[in-house]
C-alpha cells in the first residue's frame, strides 16, 4: 500500500515508524527538512519537504498513484485543502484528515464528497475524551478498550496482593465467577508478556488484560484487584479543548472543578459549562490544591498543552492525597518515564490513541477496530470474517485449527448480538466479529492475511 503522511509532527512521526515496520510504501510531507532528516535516518521511507497542501508537492509525493492520504498536519485547515486536492487533482482513493476544531466537526455536512471530500475525521481530543471517560466509569482500570461498538471490553488492570486470583491458576477462573465468560488476553510481567494458558499462576503486579462481555467487566475486575470507590469528585487542570470536552462529557455524572491559568478563557469556560465549577489558578500552586480538598479527589487529570506542567501538577496532587491521578503526555520519552517511575498512575498519549484510529483504516481485510497497546508493541484487534471454508483461512474452522501466528490469540467472537468469550473447539462463521490480541507487532501481516478471501483453502 501506499501512502503519505502529510505532517511529521508526534501523530505523523508515529505512525510512519509503525507503517514502515509493515512494508508499506511510505512518504512523508512537512515543511520541516530537519525533521524529515531526522525520519530517514531512522526509517526506510520517502521525504518531500513543502507545503502539505500544494499540489506540485504531492505530486512530488507521489499522490498520482497513492493509496491513501493521511493529513495529520497541525492545521485544520491545510488537513481539509490536502485532501481537497487529493480528490480533484489525483483521485486518491482514500482521504484521513485530522481535524480539531470543534466549529468544523460540529457541521458534518462540510465532509462529504460535494464539499470537502475527507472520507474519515480523526479527532484526537475527542478520542482522549472517551478514553479518559472509561478510565473514570472504571476504577482501577488502567486502560479500557471497546469493540464490537461498545459490546465488548479489553481491561487491563493491576493484580494487587491478596487478591482472590493472585497465586492461582488461570484455570480457576470459572470456579470464583460462576456463569461468567471471560478470557485473559495477556499478562505482562516486569515488562514483559507472557502467552498465558490455563496453568499461567497470577502474580501480584501482574499487568492483566482480560476480555469480557460490557455488563461483566466489573464482576471480573473485582477479582483481580480491589474495587476503587466509584469516582464522585473530578479536578480537570487545564481548559483547552480536551479540558472544556472533559468536563462537558463529565459534569452530568460527577462533582467537576476545572482548573486554568488564562483569566479570559476560566470567565468564557464558566459560561459555556453547566455545572462545572471552573476556577482561575495555576494547578500546580499547592495551596489552591489544598482549597479545594484535593485530598477528597477520586481523579485529577491533568491535560494542558504542556507535558512539562501536566507530570509535576499530577505528581503534585498525588502527593496531597488524590486518589488517582493522570496527565496527558504528548513526549513518548516521558510516557515510559513517567509509566515506570509508578507515582503518576496513567499517562495519557493523544498519539497511542489517534494512531489507534488511523491504523483502523490502514490495515489489510475487513479490520473494524485496531487499538494500540503498551505505547504501541502490541495491538488489539477487531476483524470481519469472510467468506466460506473454501474461500477463507478462518470460516468454518475451530479456534484449535486456525494457524494464529506466535503471541497472537483469539479473546472473543461477536456473533450479532450476542458475545461468545473464545474456546479452542469454537467454530467461526462468516460475519462474525473476531478480536484478536497480537502481542508481536511483525505480526500483524500475518494476521492480516488470514482475514482476506482468497481462492480454494481447503
Amino acid at each position: 500500500m501506499k501512502i503519505i503522511i502529510l505532517g511529521a509532527g508526534q501523530v505523523g512521526t508515529s505512525v510512519a515508524e509503525v507503517l514502515a515496520s509493515e512494508a508499506s510504501d511510505i512518504t512523508v510531507v512537512d515543511i520541516d527538512e530537519k525533521k524529515l532528516e531526522a525520519l530517514r535516518d531512522r526509517l526506510d521511507i520517502g521525504t518531500v519537504v513543502g507545503e502539505a497542501a500544494h499540489p506540485e508537492v504531492l505530486a512530488r509525493a507521489g499522490a498520482e498513484d497513492a493509496d491513501m492520504i493521511l493529513a495529520v498536519t497541525n492545521s485544520d485547515e491545510i488537513n481539509m485543502i490536502a485532501c481537497q486536492v487529493a480528490y480533484t487533482l489525483f483521485h486518491t482513493p482514500t482521504k484521513i484528515a485530522r481535524v480539531r476544531s470543534v466549529g468544523y466537526l460540529s457541521h458534518p455536512q462540510l465532509f462529504t464528497q460535494e464539499s470537502l471530500p475527507v472520507d474519515v475525521l480523526i479527532s484526537p481530543e475527542q478520542l482522549v475524551t472517551d478514553y479518559v471517560q472509561r478510565l473514570i466509569e472504571y476504577p482501577g482500570a488502567l486502560q479500557v478498550l471497546d469493540f464490537a461498538g461498545g459490546k465488548v471490553q479489553l481491561v487491563a488492570v493491576r493484580a494487587y496482593y491478596g487478591g482472590p486470583l493472585v497465586g492461582q491458576a488461570l484455570k480457576t477462573l470459572r470456579e470464583h465467577m460462576p456463569g461468567i465468560e471471560t478470557r485473559v488476553a495477556a499478562i505482562y510481567r516486569r515488562g514483559q508478556a507472557l502467552a498465558p494458558d490455563g496453568d499461567t499462576v497470577i502474580e501480584a503486579d501482574d499487568e492483566v488484560f482480560f476480555i469480557a462481555a460490557r455488563r461483566h467487566i466489573r464482576v471480573v475486575m473485582k477479582e483481580l484487584r480491589r474495587l476503587d470507590r466509584p469516582v464522585k469528585r473530578v479536578i480537570l487542570a487545564g481548559g483547552g479543548n480536551i479540558g472544556v470536552r472533559l468536563a462537558r462529557a463529565l459534569e452530568s455524572k460527577y462533582q467537576v472543578k476545572l482548573i486554568d491559568h488564562n483569566p479570559e478563557r476560566s470567565k468564557r469556560i464558566s459560561e459555556e459549562l453547566e455545572k462545572t465549577i471552573v476556577l482561575h489558578g495555576d494547578a500546580s500552586d499547592e495551596e489552591l490544591l489544598l482549597d479545594e480538598n484535593i485530598e477528597h479527589t477520586d481523579v485529577f487529570c491533568a491535560v494542558t498543552n504542556d507535558d512539562e506542567a501536566n507530570i509535576l501538577s499530577a505528581m503534585l496532587a498525588k502527593r496531597l492525597g488524590a486518589q488517582k491521578v493522570m496527565a496527558l503526555i504528548n513526549r513518548a520519552a516521558y510516557v515510559d518515564l513517567v509509566q515506570s517511575s509508578g507515582i503518576i498512575d496513567i499517562a495519557i498519549s493523544p498519539q497511542q490513541a489517534t494512531i489507534g484510529s488511523l491504523l483502523t483504516h490502514v490495515r489489510r481485510g475487513d479490520v473494524t477496530a485496531v487499538h494500540s497497546l503498551r505505547r504501541g508493541a502490541a495491538e488489539a484487534i477487531e476483524a470481519v470474517a469472510h467468506g466460506d471454508k473454501r474461500s477463507s483461512k478462518v470460516v468454518g474452522r475451530a479456534i484449535e485449527d486456525i494457524k494464529l501466528p506466535p503471541g497472537t490469540n483469539i479473546g472473543a467472537i461477536v456473533r450479532g448480538n450476542e458475545v461468545i468469550i473464545a474456546h479452542h473447539d469454537t467454530v467461526i462463521q462468516a460475519e462474525d466479529h473476531i478480536i484478536l490480541f497480537v502481542v508481536e507487532k511483525d505480526r500483524i501481516p500475518e494476521v492480516e492475511r488470514l482475514f482476506q478471501v482468497g481462492v480454494t483453502f481447503l
